[in-house]
C-alpha cells in the first residue's frame, strides 16, 4: 500500500436534501490500495457519501479528487469506479458467466478479451466451476462473490462496497470477511466500504472513519479507534465501554485524576485540560478485573453487587451494580474449565483496573 499523497480525497464535501444536511463538510484522505471503511448507524450519511463517490448523487458543495483529478462533474458511467450493492443486483435470467461478462460486453470489448477477463475473475473468486449456473442456484456467499467478480472485471481504480455482507447470516458473514479482503488485496484496488457493523469494519478495513449526523468524528486504524477514542460517541460505538462521569481534579503530563461519585479515579496519562472541567473516563469491560477478594493495588478499586451473568464460552460477562446505582460491564476470559471461587448472582465483589486501562474523554 502506498504511503505517499492520498489517492482519493474529499474536500469539504457536503450534501443537503431540502435544507437538511446529510453529509457535512467531510474531509477524507485515502491511500492507494487501502481498504477504507465508513462506519456509522443508519442515517449518519455514510451511504450518501458513498453515492457521491460513485456519482449517483451530486454534492451540494466540495470536491472529490481521484488521483489528483476532480471527478465531481464526471457522470457515473465515465468514472473509473465500480460499486457493489448490498442486494448484489445480479441478473436472474443470466448465467454466472454472463453476469460477470455483462459490463465488459457493454464496453465493446472483443470476445477473446471478455472471455479472458471473466475466466480470470471467476478463478479469482473460486467459482470457475459455477459459470453455467444461474444466481438462484448459488448460496448467498457465492452470489456475493459473483457480484464482486463483476465489479472487478472492469478493472476499476476505485471499488465501492455498500454493506457488502449485509445479506449474509452471521456465521457466513464472518467467514466471508477474510475471503473478501484477500480477493481485494490480491487485485490491489483501492476500496471504500460502508457498514454499520463495527466488527465487520474492524476485521476488513485498514482504517475506519466513524460518522455521526453527517460528520466524521474520528479516522484511524481499528486498534486506534478502540484503544484511543477521541469522544464518547466513538468510545461507545466501537465495542463496549464503561463511562465514569466526573471532573478533572489533577492533571500532570504523565497522569491525571478524575473525581466521580464513586471516588477519585487514577489515569496513567495527562490531558492538558482545565481543572474541574467535566470529563468521562472510558474503560473497556475486558480491562476490568473482578473477584470476591480485595486486590492489592491502591487505585481504581471499587465494590458492587453482581446483577447479571452471561456465559459466552470463551468469556463470562458480569453486570456489577455500584453503590451509586451505575451498572458496570465486566468481561473475564474463561482460562480454566473449573473456576475456583466462582462468582454468582447477588455476590458482593471487588472490581478494579490498571491506571493505564482508561482513556479520559472531553466530548
Amino acid at each position: 500500500m502506498s504511503t505517499g499523497s492520498p489517492y482519493l480525497e474529499t474536500q469539504l464535501l457536503t450534501k443537503r436534501f431540502d435544507g437538511v444536511v446529510a453529509v457535512d463538510e467531510v474531509n477524507l484522505s485515502i491511500r492507494r490500495g487501502e481498504i477504507f471503511a465508513l462506519l456509522g448507524s443508519s442515517g449518519c450519511g455514510k451511504s450518501t457519501l458513498l453515492r457521491m463517490l460513485a456519482g449517483f448523487e451530486a454534492p451540494t458543495s466540495g470536491r472529490i479528487l481521484l488521483d489528483g483529478q476532480d471527478i465531481v462533474g464526471t457522470p457515473p458511467y465515465e468514472r473509473p469506479v465500480n460499486m457493489m450493492f448490498q442486494s448484489y443486483a445480479l441478473f436472474p435470467h443470466l448465467s454466472v458467466w454472463d453476469n460477470v461478462a455483462f459490463g465488459l460486453r457493454r464496453e465493446g470489448l472483443r470476445s477473446a478479451e471478455v472471455k479472458q477477463r471473466v475466466d480470470e475473475m471467476l478463478n479469482l473468486v473460486q467459482l470457475s466451476d459455477f459459470g453455467r449456473r444461474k444466481p438462484h442456484q448459488l448460496s448467498g456467499g457465492q452470489q456475493q462473490r459473483v457480484a464482486l467478480a463483476r465489479s472487478l472485471a472492469k478493472r476499476p481504480r476505485l471499488l465501492l462496497l455498500d454493506e457488502p455482507l449485509g445479506a449474509l447470516d452471521k456465521k457466513l458473514r464472518e467467514q466471508t470477511q477474510f475471503e473478501l479482503v484477500n480477493i481485494i488485496e490480491s487485485v490491489g484496488v483501492t476500496c471504500v466500504m460502508v457498514t454499520h457493523d463495527q466488527e465487520e469494519a474492524m476485521t476488513m478495513a485498514s482504517r475506519i472513519a466513524v460518522m455521526s449526523k453527517g460528520r466524521v468524528l474520528q479516522v484511524g486504524a481499528p486498534h486506534e479507534l478502540y484503544e484511543f477514542p477521541n469522544c464518547r460517541f466513538v468510545a461507545d460505538f466501537i465495542g463496549n465501554v464503561n463511562l465514569f462521569e466526573g471532573r478533572l481534579s489533577e492533571d500532570e503530563p504523565d497522569r491525571c485524576q478524575v473525581s466521580t461519585d464513586l471516588g477519585v479515579l487514577q489515569v496513567g496519562h495527562g490531558v492538558s485540560g482545565t481543572l474541574n472541567m467535566p470529563v468521562a473516563l472510558a474503560v473497556r469491560p475486558e480491562k476490568i478485573r473482578v473477584s470476591k477478594e480485595r486486590p492489592a493495588q491502591a487505585h481504581n478499586v471499587l465494590q458492587g453487587q453482581v446483577r447479571e451473568i452471561a456465559y459466552f464460552g470463551a468469556h463470562n460477562t458480569y453486570i456489577v451494580q455500584s453503590s451509586t446505582g451505575q451498572r458496570i460491564k465486566i468481561t473475564q476470559a474463561n482460562t480454566s474449565r473449573h473456576e475456583q471461587g466462582e462468582i454468582t448472582w447477588d455476590d458482593q465483589v471487588w472490581f478494579w483496573w490498571a491506571d493505564d486501562a482508561g482513556v479520559v474523554l472531553r466530548d
